[in-house]
This record gives C-alpha cells, structure tokens and sequence, in this order.
C-alpha cells in the first residue's frame, strides 16, 4: 500500500526545506573541519597545495583519481581518442569488420601498457573457457572461472601470473586486477551462453572480439556476451533520432561531474579526515553523519565518471552499454543496492536470478545470496573486510525479504490495511529511513575502515541516542519521502507513454 500514493504538496515542500536545511548545516560543519584540519601532520600526505592562487589545498587520498587526471591523463586520452577514429574509419570503410578493428586495437593498447606476456597469460585463460564451452557443461565452465577469478586473487598464483607484466607503473597493480578480473567474467559469460544456446556455434573469435573491446576492457562495465555480440554484429546499425545529441550530453556532464569533484575536493577534505581518527572524533554529529554519507556519494561519483566516460565512448561505437549505477542518495533498499550495474547484472544473470528464481521464498532466496556475495568475495578478493562486509550486506538482502514476509502475515497485514494509503507511505519511509543508514553503514565497511565506521555507529547510535539519532532519522525520512515522490512521478509519466503507444 501507499507506492503510488501522492503526499500533499505542503507536507512534501516542508520536507524539502528541512533536507536542505540539514545538508547545509552538516555541509557547513565539514568545509569548517576541512579549514582547521588542512594544516595538521597527519594530513600532510594526502592534502597538498592545489589552487595556490587562492591559498586552496587539495584531498589527493584517492590516488586512483589522482592518476587518471594528471599523471595518466594524456595516455587516457590518446588511447581512446585512437580507438573512436580507428573505429569510426572502419565503419565508413568496412563495417562488416568493425568488431575485428575493436579487439586488434584493444590487443594492442593492452600490449603496449602491459608487455605481451600479459596478453598471452590472457589469451591462456581464454583458449580454456573456450574448451570448456565446448563440452556443453554449464557448471563445468563457471567452476573454471571460479578458479581463474582465484588464481589472479589468491597467492601464489597471483604473484606468479603478476610477473607477466612487462615494466612497472603507478597503476599496474589496478590496471592487472581490472583486466584480468573482467577477462574471466566475460569468459565465464561467453562460455555460459554457449551452453545456453548450442545452436549458435560460437567461435574462439568471437570471444576475443568480445573479450579485447578497449573501452570495457580495463574498468568495465561488463557486458553479457549475449548483448555484446548482438550488438556488434550488426553490419549497417543505425542510431536513433536525438542519439548523437544524448552522446554530447553525457559527455558534457562526466566533464562537469570531474570538474565539481576537482572543486569539491579543493573545499572538502571527506577522504582525509577518516584516517585520522583523533580529528574526525572531535567532529559535530552532523558532520561526521554527513562525512560518513559522503563517503558513498563520491564513490558513487567515481564510478558514475568512469562509466560516463567510458559509455560515451561505446555509444560512439553503436553499443547500448550498462548505466551508471543508481545514485546513493537514492537507494534506501539493499535489493537494489550496488555500485557496478554490470557486474549487478552479470551476478543476477548466472547466480542470483539463477538460483533465487522470483526472490520471494526465503530458503531460495538465502542460497540464491550466498551464492552471490561468495563470488563478489572472491571478485574483490578475499580477506576480513570483504569477508565482513559481504556477511553484512548478505544479511541486509535478507532481511528485507524477512520483514516483507512478516508484515504480510497477521496481526501486521491487518494494521496495515486499517491505514490510509497516504500513511501507510509514511510508515513504509520510516523503515525506508532506517534501512538507507544501515546501507551506508554496511558499505563504510570497504570503502574507509572499520575504525571509521566503528566510530560513526558508536556516536549516532550510542553517545548521541536519542537526540542525535532521532533527528538523523527525521532528515533521512524526508529524503526517502522525496525519492519515493520522485519514483511515483517517474512511474505515472513511464505509465502514460505505453498508454499512447498502445493501439487505438
């Protein structure tokens, strides 16, 4: 009850007014401990002088970030510059060979960032997951990629197959992972439809071709095999009307979103302060809420810019890639939460979905999980805070299922169905409330420490119980409220459409 019910337009306004209010307030408590924390020893390393015309220092903690748009932004750029015009020239020449260019080019730029060794380890992995495809055995071929996944995160065998890298860089160990990571998940993919679909024969080639795109190749997102070779088959595609314009638009917003991130950085030092403890304990409760939430939204950003940029470059290509993944601020339900939409859908595709079936039965459903978050383990690599935050997300998937289940049965349902539709939205955004803070709780985990989230947990929940909490909760309810308007609005316009569409 209560999804598609509409809230009045006062109390709705009434909610936007104290979510804005909150944000600026916590807002204004960081940029303070930003200012008064930018001279300490403990932050020497991470915040150093940035726009020296204004006496601004920059969080530079993330050196990921760092890389990409200073020391490696060139070769970015160059890289895949070449990829969009060899691309571009092959469809006008022959576009019957454009998916042979993509997996050359992507061959070489892998050759030249990582030595050929690497591509032939590469080329190894692939041969096998071809050989086991043809033996038509599905669980024959995700045990293999099980075990490829683990010999590139598991010592010694990670070391060892490490060696193959010619040279040494800044990046190489992120550059490794990546590549070799989403090589045995497109190779579990190809070999996994394959047994799915004995009739379409498909050839060592078309691995390849699907496996040595450059613009997936390193960072993703990933693909199913599927979707891919459909897509880049095509020999003459042919782009929607106003498809080129949406191309210009989201490249001018991932330049925008790098932009207000450089900025942001400039003012807010959100990376830094977690490391050192001592400082981030003498924070405002506020603040160290809005620190914690922070946290998850620039990671959000990250990989929202990543993928941005990342996509432009494949729609270029006439693919229809995933989207980024849903904004944080926006999730207050563990089933929908995720920060990689295709590694979400490859996992829902050959694990979740697989053994889940509709997700509704809670035996089914704690396999179908488990399954799930011990192949994210050992795709992020195995060790305590993956093993923790895997138990705890895990956990949260189903305990919604638990509560859902529960609230259909009596005495609840009853008291449910006695409410308005209008309050039984209310009630639902509280439960909505809570859940969103278990989310960023359960994800703090891996993305800072567990020192931090230790210290969040103790001061939101414990030295500032019941005040601190209560209000914490109060704001958060109003943006469900908000995100849930959003949803309705989004549903009633999605509504409409397919009524035009349907035959008179």
């Amino acid at each position: 009850m209560g999804i598609k019910t509409a809230l009045p337009a006062a109390e709705l306004g009434l909610y936007s007014l104290v979510l804005s209010g909150a944000l600026a307030y916590a807002g204004q408590g960081l940029l303070e401990a930003s200012q008064d924390g930018a001279q300490r020893k403990a932050f020497r390393e991470s915040v150093r002088p940035g726009w020296e015309y204004i006496g601004r220092k920059m969080d530079v903690a993330d050196f990921e970030w760092v890389m990409w748009f200073s020391s490696f932004r060139n070769v970015i750029l160059f890289t895949l510059s070449g990829h969009v015009l060899f691309a571009k020239l092959c469809t006008m020449v022959a576009p019957q060979l454009r998916a042979w260019m993509y997996a050359v080019y992507g061959a070489l730029a892998v050759v030249g960032t990582m030595g050929p060794w690497y591509l032939l380890l590469l080329l190894g992995h692939c041969v096998g997951h071809y050989v086991a495809s043809l033996l038509g055995q599905p669980w024959l071929c995700l045990g293999l990629s099980m075990a490829s996944l683990a010999s590139f995160k598991l010592d010694p065998l990670i070391s060892w197959q490490n060696g193959f890298v010619t040279g040494t860089f800044d990046l190489q160990e992120v550059l490794f992972q990546g590549g070799s990571g989403f090589t045995v998940l497109r190779c579990a993919s190809f070999a996994l439809e394959s047994c799915a679909h004995p009739d379409r024969r498909y050839s060592l080639a078309d691995l390849l071709k699907y496996n040595f795109y450059l613009p997936f190749f390193f960072f993703g997102p990933i693909m199913t095999f599927d979707r891919f070779h459909a897509q880049v088959s095509q020999v003459e595609p042919v782009r929607r009307e106003g498809e080129l314009w949406q191309i210009r638009v989201q490249a001018g917003l991932s330049v925008v979103a790098i932009i207000a991130v450089d900025i942001f950085f400039h003012f807010f030092y959100i990376l830094t302060i977690p490391s050192d403890l001592k400082f981030a304990s003498r924070l405002p409760d506020s603040a160290l809420a809005a620190l914690a939430y922070s946290n998850l939204v620039y990671d959000w950003v990250k990989a929202a810019v990543l993928f941005g940029v990342v996509n432009t470059v494949a729609r270029l290509d006439h693919l229809d890639p995933p989207q980024p993944p849903k904004c944080i601020t926006a999730l207050y339900i563990f089933a929908e939460t995720h920060f990689d939409r295709g590694i979400n859908d490859w996992l829902c595709k050959y694990v979740y979905d697989h053994i889940g079936g509709e997700h509704s039965e809670v035996i089914p459903e704690l396999a179908a999980s488990v399954a799930t978050f011990a192949v994210t383990t050992l795709w992020l690599g195995p060790c305590d805070i993956v093993y923790l935050w895997s138990l705890l997300n895990c956990f949260g998937l189903n305990f919604e299922l638990w509560v859902q289940k529960l609230a259909e049965r009596e005495p609840l349902a009853q008291m449910e169905a006695s409410l308005s539709e209008q309050m039984s939205r209310r009630v639902r955004g509280i439960f909505g409330a809570m859940n969103f803070w278990a989310i960023i709780m359960y994800n703090l985990v891996s993305l800072n420490s567990l020192e931090f989230t230790e210290l969040v947990a103790r001061r939101l929940l414990v030295s500032g119980f019941p005040q601190t909490t209560l209000a914490i909760l109060f704001v958060t309810y109003c943006g469900v409220q908000l995100v849930k308007e959003r949803e309705r609005t989004l549903a009633l316009e999605e509504e409409q459409n397919q009524d035009k569409l349907k035959p008179e």
